[in-house]
């Protein structure tokens, strides 16, 4: 199973309010975001500065500032979403051929795993955050939910 970060699930929260619930061109400021979904603020804050900084987001000063979305959600890939929220991408914790394992010399899912993560990174980097929130009105978790083959 996919571990996403938490930082990446605050973002896409913020970002599916800010699509969904707010108006184009309407400011949600980084209280409002945790007031809602219950995340912590300090978090959800610093999640909401770096999608700024990176211009995903576009920030309002002042009194009754906050955040507008400064980026088409069809242009931004989950993968740059999480490279931007993560010091570390998440991947398994086998590293196949590349790292230092110790059970290396007899394993027997080296190439599986390998090819899971290479497939796997290349759906995340081609997946649109736009496509990951319509995924959610397109289909239930047991139907498929894409077209992209292992």
């Amino acid at each position: 199973m996919l571990r996403i970060n938490k930082k990446v699930e605050y973002a896409l929260m913020a970002l599916r309010f800010m699509a969904d619930e707010k108006g184009q061109g309407e400011l949600a400021s980084a209280r409002e975001v945790c007031d809602k979904f219950n995340t912590p603020f300090d978090t959800t804050a610093k999640v909401m500065q770096a999608m700024n900084n990176s211009g995903i987001l576009q920030s309002v000063k002042g009194i009754k500032g906050g955040y507008v979305l400064a980026r088409d959600l069809g242009t931004l890939t989950y993968m740059e979403l999480a490279r931007i929220l993560e010091k570390k991408m998440g991947e398994s914790l086998c590293r196949g051929s590349e790292g230092n394992c110790e059970l290396i010399s007899s394993c027997n899912i080296v190439a599986p795993i390998e090819r899971l993560n290479v497939t796997l990174n290349q759906y995340l980097n081609q997946l649109t955050i736009k496509q990951l929130f319509e995924m959610a009105f397109s289909s239930t978790p047991n139907q498929k939910q894409s077209s992209f083959h292992v």
